[in-house]
């Protein structure tokens, strides 16, 4: 069963910056999709980037184009989500996932494997 651990969440003020890591107990298939979904109170969950390990291929949500930017380090089994230009509607519980890559990345019910989150509180 792989584990997935997220790290680097905090409080900053908007326009701040920001990198969550997520870390895998074991290294993944070549056909892995590893990607950071948020939720915020209230809200439903959002897609908002995502990685193919094989190819370092990557989606993400209209809403964080420009912004956030996901990438990984295969030899440490670790992806990352740096952040940058932080709004307040940016906060969120911020999960990382993975599974085989599914058509819809940004998907959440495709995903098997699931962290337990990390929190991401930006002020104005």
């Amino acid at each position: 069963q792989v584990q997935l651990v997220e790290s680097g969440g905090g409080s900053v003020q908007a326009g701040g910056s920001l990198r969550l890591s997520c870390v895998a107990s074991e290294r993944l298939s070549v056909s892995t999709c590893i990607s950071w979904f948020r939720q915020a109170p209230g809200k439903e969950r959002e897609g908002v980037a995502a990685i193919r390990t094989v190819t370092g291929s990557t989606t993400y949500a209209d809403s964080v184009k420009g912004r956030f930017t996901i990438s990984q380090d295969n030899a440490k089994n670790t992806v990352f989500l740096q952040m940058n230009s932080l709004k307040p509607e940016d906060t969120a519980m911020y999960y990382c996932a993975a599974d085989i890559c599914p058509l819809s990345r940004l998907l959440g019910r495709a995903y098997k494997y699931w962290g337990q989150g990390t929190q991401v509180t930006v002020s104005s």
